[in-house]
């Protein structure tokens, strides 16, 4: 294949958001809801979306409760059932290899051959099956792998509710003869490639080199830094069930991490606040998402909670032209806070993927091999209180070793690299800039040196 100089769309953080209306019902993508969904798979080809020139693909993280288990298939209508570990990769960052990462262009490109998805001309459907907290973070997931990888926000939906809830829930047309006993089998006959979609959304992921380019040196949210980040951890009451956010013991640790707390200036506001549990976990409504933004409590006095543990007040929260960076442990539990933010509210986002599991990775903490995880002149740690709140754990012997590739890494931007290669774009090292494309991917913008931005 020939190189060409044609450089593809490069997305800016401000170019990849969706705003939700005020009734979700009105949506043909981003959240949608059974409504919505009824009238497609009733009949497909008279009712899809406007510029939709392929076919509707339902993907389910997860079965459904009986009578509900899947969405029905139809002509021009599949519906698959889709493994957990589908949606993610252990990968390194070119410091550290991590856990549960967007996965790797080749991984997505067997992924589309094997459900025989075109995400250039299709409609992608990402569904809960069983509504739960866990259900909805994969659905986020999903979303999350398709728009990183290109695919365009018109031919991407996340479902809003579990099967049962959009099946028998209140102001619903969907009725039980909409759902099915099983899926539909895998078809393994498909050809697209995300090397032919030509949007670069890469910029969605944050890095922990990003990460480290936008924490302050004090542990508060400054109001004029057009940065707002949003740990999705714990259940968002001040004061209670902080510990993975603040610790205090080493009762409070995960995943044998070496420290424990949180970046510089994050504000705690748990996923769950976001959720109709009763309602098949569904999204609450705009003006609700709204009002925790604005730094206001809901009835229980929930809201966002800062470093003090204490809500931070009206006015004190997200602050108009910010960056959302967001996060949990794993990046699952922020799936729901990104969705809310740049799928429902319209505010640019980005998610921090590598999360708490890498941050508290990073350090020079001894393991129990008797070795620091880092060397103490490593660029890349972050038990250090210029960057974060963290306690370090007391028992070397209980803190799992890491698989660490280059302490002294120039870049921790490796992934995003990688990912921008298999598209077939290749930053120039030299002082231009310039893009080459090998693929044949069209559109318009350059990249930046670090086509993440800072």
């Amino acid at each position: 294949m020939g190189t060409s100089t044609t450089t593809p769309t490069a997305a800016k953080v401000t170019d990849i958001p969706q705003e939700s209306a005020d009734n979700y019902d009105d949506n043909v993508n981003g959240l949608i809801t059974g409504n919505t969904l009824k009238g497609w798979i009733d009949d497909w080809t008279a009712n899809r979306p406007a510029g939709i020139t392929g076919k509707l693909v339902i993907l389910q993280a997860w079965t459904g409760v009986a009578g509900y288990e899947f969405i029905a298939s139809k002509a021009d209508v599949s519906v698959y059932s889709v493994g957990t570990s589908e949606w993610v990769e252990t990968r390194s960052n070119g410091v550290i290899e991590t856990r549960s990462m967007v996965p790797s262009g080749r991984t997505v490109d067997t992924f589309l051959a094997k459900y025989g998805i075109d995400p250039a001309n299709d409609m992608i459907v990402c569904a809960q099956g069983t509504g739960g907290g866990f259900q909805n973070m994969l659905a986020g997931r999903c979303w999350y792998m398709f728009r990183y990888w290109g695919t365009a926000k018109e031919n991407l939906a996340v479902l809003n509710g579990g099967n049962e809830w959009i099946g028998t829930g209140t102001n619903t047309n969907m009725v039980q003869a909409d759902f099915s006993a099983t899926a539909s089998t895998p078809p393994l006959n498909g050809s697209a490639s995300v090397k032919d979609l030509a949007e670069v959304n890469m910029v969605l992921q944050a890095t922990v080199e990003d990460m480290l380019s936008v924490v302050p040196a004090q542990d508060v949210n400054l109001l004029a830094d057009g940065v707002f980040i949003w740990d999705a951890r714990g259940n968002g009451t001040p004061g209670t069930n902080t510990n993975e956010y603040s610790p205090d013991d080493d009762t409070d640790f995960r995943n044998a991490g070496s420290t424990q707390g949180h970046p510089n200036s994050a504000l705690m506001l748990a996923y769950s606040n976001l959720l109709n549990s009763a309602e098949g976990y569904t999204y609450k409504s705009k003006a609700e998402i709204q009002s925790y933004l604005d730094g206001n409590v809901d009835a229980n006095s929930v809201g966002f909670a800062g470093a003090d543990l204490q809500v931070v007040g009206a006015g004190a929260a997200y602050q108009s032209g910010d960056v959302v960076y967001t996060y949990c442990e794993t990046t699952y539990r922020a799936m729901i806070t990104g969705i809310a933010t740049g799928v429902i509210m319209g505010l640019p986002t980005r998610f921090y993927d590598g999360a708490m599991y890498e941050w508290h990775s990073l350090s020079n903490v001894v393991a129990s091999d008797g070795n620091a995880i880092l060397p103490w002149d490593s660029p890349w740690r972050t038990d250090q209180t210029s960057i974060s709140m963290f306690l370090e754990h007391s028992d070397p012997a209980v803190i799992s070793p890491r698989n660490i590739n280059n302490a002294h890494a120039a870049s921790a931007n490796a992934i995003i690299n990688e990912d921008l290669a298999y598209k077939g774009v290749v930053l120039d090292d030299g002082a231009n800039n310039v893009i080459i494309v090998d693929g044949g991917a069209s559109g318009g913008g350059v990249l930046p040196p670090n086509p993440c931005g800072g």
